[in-house]
């Protein structure tokens, strides 16, 4: 029977998972920048900067991904449209689903980013000023091409738990995989080889990325031997 969907509807699903890894990778491009202003300001010798950043990662860590997709995809074009008389403003599926993303990963991200800072010898910044760098020159050039070689695993790490949290999404209607299963499951009534196979896929994409991130993981280790 697995067979059976397969060849009926292998097509479906694979499209619908490069529309995952679609939504997944745009969420994590725009996750990479937030992630990266708050975690600065996070470590910038500022009180104003470091609260900015904490009210920023608590807020959105502290809000389900599931509520935060319906504020974007339902209550923001509402807000909007109730403020400008007129408008007509709406969100597509994809774009209410990669800011969702972002905003959740761009959280963690943050964190990421801080911690790979702050894992830099303070020695480092210090010598990069005494020979004239500016901060964010010395930040740039020295401190973070450091700190990124920390970062990279636990980066793809939160690559593979947003690919999974892209399953969410289907409550607001994007094409991923999990939301075309449930269109395969009401037209062939077989959930369980449905489920199973999309289980597989999933399982296929992040042990590959598993994988990528140990490998990774190693060679910056023996780097730094």
């Amino acid at each position: 029977m697995i067979l059976r969907i397969l060849s009926a509807y292998g097509g479906l699903l694979l499209k619908a998972m490069g529309q995952t890894l679609l939504l997944a990778l745009s969420g994590l491009f725009f996750a990479c920048i937030l992630g990266l202003i708050f975690g600065l300001l996070s470590v910038l010798k500022n009180r104003v900067c470091n609260a900015v950043s904490t009210i920023f990662v608590d807020v959105i860590r502290g809000v389900p991904m599931i509520v935060l997709a319906f504020m974007i995809y339902f209550g923001v074009p509402q807000a909007i449209n109730g403020l400008i008389s007129g408008a007509r403003f709406t969100l597509t599926a994809l774009q209410a689903g990669t800011v969702a993303l972002a905003l959740n990963c761009g959280a963690y991200m943050a964190e990421i980013i801080r911690a790979g800072i702050q894992s830099v010898d303070p020695g480092q910044m210090e010598a990069a000023r005494s020979l004239g760098l500016p901060y964010w020159r010395a930040m740039a050039k020295v401190v973070l091409p450091q700190a990124i070689r920390t970062m990279i695993p636990s980066i793809i790490n939160q690559f593979i738990i947003t690919l999974k949290d892209t399953s969410i999404l289907s409550v607001i209607g994007f094409p991923e995989l999990v939301n075309t299963a449930k269109n395969v499951v009401a037209n062939t009534m077989r959930a369980f080889e449905v489920w199973t196979i999309v289980g597989i896929m999933y399982l296929i994409i992040i042990t590959l990325l598993s994988r990528l991130a140990k490998r990774l993981e190693r060679r910056l280790n023996r780097g730094r031997e």
